[in-house]
């Protein structure tokens, strides 16, 4: 069964349908066991589309479309379903379409759902570390003003992503940040003085988010690393050796 997880404020907003769905409630097998939605992974297709068909009843959607992740800093306005091979080159999508339900899929990157439901606009985004850094959440938002949404009314929930503790990353990846903006350095921590840093992605975006006028959801981020019983994780598929990896998805849509 599906049991995807919840942002409190964008659950109570009329209108509004949305989910952080876990690896539960799919047909995929082995190390895609179960709800793998990731159209880019080598699991069976026709159990990527079934996946992908249980989200979209879920949500009482009359379609569920997801765009060709580029790790950009590009949103794109939908007006239409699309098919799997029209997909764009971005990493957010907004919508006014009522039944058109937004997906974003994960293995550590973090997905952000948006909602203004005064206006009637959703958003979703992918925001790993080279998205956020260059802007795919103020893309996202600006993209949604353009449909009529107020910033000032839009709600904003970071979903399960890589956590802290499991993101350890390089000196320069550090310097990159800092050099952006010399309060970056509350993301990073150290274990030891000379350990390489690990980098706070949850954090990070939350703090682009207020930076651009919209508070984002207060909530703990489940770490998609630690808990392999519930996440596909990139990072902990290569730690382990496995030839590939499942995709999670998140999505939103106007009922």
């Amino acid at each position: 069964m599906l049991k995807p997880l919840t942002a409190d404020t964008l659950a109570a907003l009329p209108g509004i349908a949305h989910g952080f769905f876990t690896r539960h409630g799919g047909v995929s097998q082995g190390d895609y066991a179960s709800l793998n939605c990731g159209l880019g992974s080598k699991d069976d297709p026709a159990a990527v589309g079934e996946n992908r068909a249980r989200v979209a009843t879920f949500l009482t959607a009359c379609s569920l479309i997801t765009a060709h992740q580029v790790h950009s800093a590009t949103a794109v306005i939908v007006e239409r379903p699309w098919s799997v091979e029209e997909r764009p080159r971005a990493d957010a999508m907004v919508t006014a379409e009522r039944g058109l339900a937004l997906g974003v899929l994960t293995a550590d990157c973090a997905p952000v759902l948006f909602a203004d439901s005064q206006a009637g606009v959703i958003g979703a985004a992918h925001a790993g570390w080279r998205g956020a850094e260059s802007g795919v959440l103020e893309a996202t938002l600006a993209a949604m003003e353009k449909l009529g949404a107020n910033r000032q009314h839009i709600q904003a929930a970071v979903g399960p992503c890589i956590g802290q503790p499991a993101y350890e990353v390089g000196w320069d990846f550090e310097q990159e940040f800092l050099r952006q903006d010399a309060e970056n350095a509350r993301f990073f921590v150290r274990q030891a003085p000379d350990a390489r840093p690990h980098f706070d992605l949850a954090g990070y975006a939350a703090h682009r988010l207020a930076q651009a006028g919209v508070g984002s959801v207060p909530r703990p981020v489940p770490c998609t690393y630690a808990r392999a019983d519930d996440f596909f994780s990139y990072r902990r598929s290569q730690t382990r050796k496995e030839p590939d990896y499942g995709r999670q998805i998140s999505a939103i849509v106007l009922t």
